[in-house]
């Protein structure tokens, strides 16, 4: 079903990012990652305290590949 778009002001995008106005049948990145993360991690705010005395992350991917880009 066709939208009306008003005006739109795009400040920044990054390389793997997608932009669309409108109507879309399929929308697929570009780009993947990866990223592993103790605990603790991804905190935000003021006056965060953590105290985790010894923390680590165990990584264990067999497979290696999660997903193919092409």
């Amino acid at each position: 079903m066709p939208a009306k778009v008003g005006a739109v002001k795009v400040i920044y995008m990054t390389s793997s990012s997608i932009f669309n106005i409108g109507d879309v049948y399929s929308m697929s990145p570009q780009s993947t990652a990866k990223t592993y993360a103790g605990g603790g991690s991804f905190n935000t705010g003021n006056g965060i305290r953590i105290n985790l005395k010894n923390s680590n992350t165990y990584v264990n991917d067999s497979d290696k590949i999660d997903q193919n880009i092409t």
